[in-house]
């Protein structure tokens, strides 16, 4: 049996990026409910959005220039807890652009 991991958001309250975190979260509990002991969401400051994964930093805003795709994020995760699981669509190149990819939460306007 896999084991199931703890995955942390840290996110920039200065930048009002909750809604980013939260949207993140809640995507990787729908798609990992049986793999994730929990998933925290981390007030920060500066800039940060970093995302990890029992304590190793998987993504960082700032080191890697931008924010995770959720595609990637999955992957990421998929990989360490449970590498022969399928993600369905998230594991087929679409070739429409982030956007198909799951690259953001919803337009909010």
């Amino acid at each position: 049996m896999p084991r199931k991991g703890r995955v942390r958001i840290v996110y920039c309250c200065q930048c009002r990026w909750l809604l980013r975190a939260a949207w993140m979260a809640q995507e990787l509990l729908v798609t990992f409910e049986d793999l994730l002991e929990e998933v925290a969401l981390a007030p920060g400051t500066g800039g940060v959005f970093d995302i990890e994964l029992d304590g190793e930093t998987l993504f960082s805003r700032r080191r890697d220039g931008g924010f995770p795709e959720l595609r990637a994020v999955k992957q990421a995760l998929r990989d360490r807890l449970d590498p022969d699981r399928s993600l369905g669509h998230s594991d087929r190149p679409t070739g429409r652009g982030p956007a198909d990819a799951g690259g953001g939460p919803p337009a909010v306007g």
